[in-house]
């Protein structure tokens, strides 16, 4: 693209001016025309490049506090059903924390390569749930009793349906889908990844409105007002700011417990408001490490283990979406089918890992923790891998481990709307490579938006109200399966969005459709810089520190 002003003349030009080109003019009066970019301007540290050490564990505990929201309220959904008390929540979310480092450092040093976080994943909601009320009419000799029976049939479903993501994946038939996507299919693949979890943000926000939108408030404020005053400041909030608003959130919710404002409200205030209500501290064991068929030997069923390929699938298609975005906000380029490819298979395998270590649900590519490389402007991947230490050491040491994971959600939830937006205006990033004054890829880019959206809104709302989701045969392998796929928004806005934009007129748009910019970068050999960032194998002197070779 190339940036040009319209120069009027009246009359012929004199004789000592030489009229270029309408295509090479270039004046520096008029409006500024903003050129496409594949790299961010603003990241200070980009996947390559490494933020000091003692900024760097900083930052890396920054995501251990991100990334944990998501999996104490799985946790806190899930176990009370399943008939576990606190401490089994406890081990639960030890369990949840332990297994998102070992899948973070796999797909950091060996999948995608990307600084993205791998945590708990709430595509597993649907056929977790249809297992925990397979078991509500069995009689069993207590409620532990019934939790560690579930707990073990989920294990066996987990670890049968990995295979489906490893064999996608190291087949590489993820790859072979995922090349016909063009920048028209990930612009609203991506934005959904974000706008799709829209009800982990403000509506769980103002279930303490007290809290949760003084922290979201502060948090904006912080990192795009005060920021200005000086240069420490603005190191301060924008990197930290999440660490520093949470810290003093969190103070102020602990005072107005123990000042008793929450004494004569009713019980679901309490539980998202009081810093005391979630007994995690006094119940956690001090040390105690995740071991494998902790809860007993693995259940297999065949209803079960069908019921959860839909939400392996669903995992991969998000987790698509969002290392896109970890790509775009890390300073890479986006990540060619082979890495994609590669990147299922082993999420695949960590899916297995997941099952035989008997976590509550799979894993997938963190979007809250992607959203964090854009709010600190740094995309470095030792700085993930860095926040492992803290996953393992906190998932250990239960009684830390808990005292954070005390931290009232409302609080996450502020932290949410400003990550999740984030992770949506990326995807809108990608509209530059595209024509956007075509009605074609208008059309194309609205209708997988709205359907993203719209459908899996539409399934939830009914699962609300009717106490089970739209599709309900006597088959509930086949019910859980695709009421996981049309439960979630970036698999629907992806299905929609890479039908059409194969479907209409695709070979005389190729243009219009951004394949120019696209393509080369989805080949092996296509740019110079696929090699550099997805290179594989590893080379080891790149995780250690330069001093030690001179």
């Amino acid at each position: 693209m190339v940036e040009t002003n319209h120069v009027h003349h009246h009359g012929p030009p004199p004789p000592s001016v030489v009229v270029a080109p309408p295509s090479v003019i270039s004046i520096p009066t008029g409006p500024k025309v903003h050129q496409p970019h594949e790299q961010l301007h603003q990241l200070q540290f980009c996947i390559h490049s490494n933020a000091p050490w003692p900024e760097a564990i900083a930052l890396a505990f920054q995501h251990y506090i991100v990334m944990l929201g998501s999996s104490v309220m799985i946790a806190t959904l899930l176990v009370p059903q399943m008939g576990g008390d606190n401490g089994d929540k406890a081990r639960v979310i030890q369990t949840l924390v332990f297994m998102g480092g070992i899948n973070t450092l796999l797909q950091t040093l060996f999948g995608t390569r990307l600084p993205t976080v791998m945590g708990a994943s709430f595509a597993f909601i649907i056929p977790v749930m249809s297992i925990i009320n397979d078991f509500n009419d069995s009689v069993f000799s207590s409620e532990r009793d019934r939790f560690r029976h579930t707990m073990r049939a989920i294990q066996g479903s987990l670890i049968v349906s990995s295979f489906l993501n490893i064999i996608i994946g190291y087949t590489r038939a993820w790859g072979h889908y995922t090349r016909s996507f063009s920048p028209v299919v990930v612009v609203p693949v991506v934005c959904v990844v974000g706008l799709g979890l829209f009800e982990r943000g403000f509506p769980r926000l103002a279930q303490c409105v007290e809290i949760g939108l003084p922290m979201l408030i502060l948090l904006v404020v912080s990192q795009h007002i005060l920021r200005g005053f000086h240069h420490s400041a603005h190191t301060l909030f924008v990197k930290f700011g999440v660490l520093f608003c949470t810290a003093f959130m969190w103070a102020f919710a602990a005072i107005l417990t123990v000042a008793g404002a929450y004494n004569y409200v009713r019980g679901q205030t309490k539980l998202s408001c009081r810093t005391d209500r979630s007994y995690l501290i006094s119940t956690a064991p001090w040390i105690k490490v995740p071991y494998p068929f902790q809860w007993g030997a693995p259940i297999f069923r065949a209803s079960h283990v069908f019921g959860m390929l839909g939400a392996a699938l669903v995992s991969s298609a998000e987790s698509t979406g969002t290392f896109i975005a970890a790509a775009r906000l890390s300073g890479a380029t986006p990540p060619p089918v082979h890495v994609l490819s590669r990147s299922i298979g082993l999420q695949g395998v960590g899916l297995l890992l997941d099952g035989i270590f008997g976590a509550a649900v799979g894993t997938t590519a963190s979007v809250e923790n992607v959203g964090l490389l854009g709010l600190t402007h740094i995309g470095s991947r030792r700085v993930v891998q860095i926040s492992t230490a803290f996953m393992f050491f906190f998932s250990i040491f239960g009684k830390f481990g808990a005292f954070f994971a005390s931290i009232p959600f409302p609080i996450f939830a502020a932290i949410y709307c400003v990550l999740f937006g984030l992770v949506a205006a990326t995807g809108i990033s990608f509209v530059q490579f595209i024509n956007f004054n075509s009605i074609r890829n208008l059309y194309i880019l609205g209708l997988s938006l709205f359907l993203g959206i719209s459908i899996p809104q539409y399934f939830n709302g009914f699962n609300a109200s009717a106490d089970h989701y739209p599709i309900k045969t006597p088959a509930g392998w086949f019910n859980d399966i695709f009421n996981s796929i049309f439960s979630s928004p970036p698999t629907v806005a992806m299905i929609v969005a890479t039908v059409l934009d194969n479907a209409i007129d695709a070979k005389h748009n190729g243009g219009d459709r951004g394949l120019s910019w696209w393509v080369p970068f989805q080949n092996r050999h296509g740019d110079v810089r696929n090699e550099e960032f997805y290179s594989y194998p590893l080379r080891i002197h790149q995780y250690i520190p330069t001093r030690f070779f001179k």
